[in-house]
């Protein structure tokens, strides 16, 4: 009996991968035939490729900037010549479905979907959805939302709020092995601060400037990404990596609350493992915008504190901190009425059966 076969696409960033991480494993599991398209050199390759059971494939990328650059005038032929590469691993493959994650690599993906006739499932986890998915919805069967506040910015007939879709494995951390992992104690709290997976200057900056004060209540694994790491700093209590993957389940078991950017599957992983969180979203002048409508609902919740980055100070950081940490438990009771589980089973069902309405 032939395999069933499923595409997955995504990337720029971890955040455009790590929900695709989350599904993967169901369908390999299943015994389905699993591929991935991807760019050249993404970070999608570094955390696909090697993952055993799944296929590789290179397409060409064009970033299609909101600003003006010289490479504008290249990008669209280089989306050209990605459709037409995702046609041709497509048409060989002839997958049942395909599932895009969102990034500048699944416009050609989602394209050629559509001109092979394969169903597309697009999910959106940002509150507004980024031009690559906007570029990409007339080409899509569905396309799914994590927030709920997000359906009234997509394409009505084709819209499905589903929620956010959680790696299963981040439930199976254990605390003692994260501590350990790190030389810390199980009587201070720790705090895991998290810039992103390229890291932040001004985040990793602010975390050392204040160390001597935050290490006297917390300990700190630091994720500082790839290049930051600064190993003249060697404080007890006080840990860093460029960038944890396998690990990363046993350190958020170990850790109390998270310091981070507002990426929504980050977010919507911290809520559903119950960590308190201080964001600091992206600012208007890095990004369009979309960190700080995260930021900003799960506030409203109760499930963060928000500190946007033109007020970051040493004064304001350890005062959010210290804030947040008094309040945690009650923090904690609000995160309680989420529930993660179903989202990926309903997901997963989806993709199984993509023709059915």
């Amino acid at each position: 009996m032939k395999k069933e076969t499923i595409v997955f696409t995504g990337g720029g960033t971890a955040g455009h991968v790590v929900v695709n991480l989350a599904l993967i494993p169901e369908f390999l599991k299943d015994g389905w035939d699993v591929h991935y398209i991807g760019s050249h050199k993404g970070i999608e390759r570094d955390l696909i490729e090697p993952l055993a059971g799944v296929t590789y494939h290179c397409i060409s990328v064009g970033k299609l900037r909101r600003y003006f650059d010289k490479e504008n005038f290249k990008d669209p032929f280089r989306v050209v010549k990605g459709t037409f590469q995702a046609m041709r691993i497509l048409g060989k493959l002839k997958p049942k479905v395909i599932f895009s994650k969102g990034g500048f690599v699944s416009v050609p993906v989602v394209t050629a979907a559509k001109l092979r006739g394969i169903p597309a499932f697009i999910h959106e986890s940002d509150y507004t959805p980024g031009l690559a998915n906007k570029l990409s919805f007339p080409f899509a069967k569905r396309v799914l939302a994590t927030f709920p506040e997000t359906m009234k910015f997509l394409p009505e007939k084709k819209a499905m709020w589903v929620g956010a879709i959680i790696r299963e494995e981040l439930f199976q951390g254990n605390k003692t092995a994260g501590l350990n992992k790190c030389n810390f104690t199980s009587s201070k709290p720790v705090i895991m601060v998290m810039g992103g997976s390229s890291g932040s200057k001004k985040l990793n900056d602010i975390v050392r400037d204040t160390l001597e004060h935050t290490l006297k209540d917390f300990q700190i694994i630091h994720i500082t990404g790839k290049g930051n790491v600064d190993e003249s700093i060697e404080k007890f209590g006080y840990v860093q990596f460029e960038y944890v993957q396998d690990e990363l389940k046993d350190l958020l078991a170990a850790t109390d609350m998270v310091v981070s950017r507002a990426g929504s599957n980050s977010i919507y992983e911290f809520l559903a493992l119950q960590k308190p969180m201080l964001l600091i979203p992206l600012s208007k002048q890095a990004s369009r915008g979309d960190q700080i409508l995260n930021a900003n609902s799960f506030q409203k919740q109760g499930f963060a504190h928000v500190l946007e980055e033109e007020n970051l100070s040493k004064a304001s950081f350890m005062k959010e901190l210290s804030e947040i940490w008094a309040n945690h438990m009650d923090i904690k009771t609000k995160m309680r009425t989420y529930k993660s589980e179903e989202t990926k089973d309903e997901v997963v069902k989806m993709l199984k059966n993509p023709k059915k309405k």
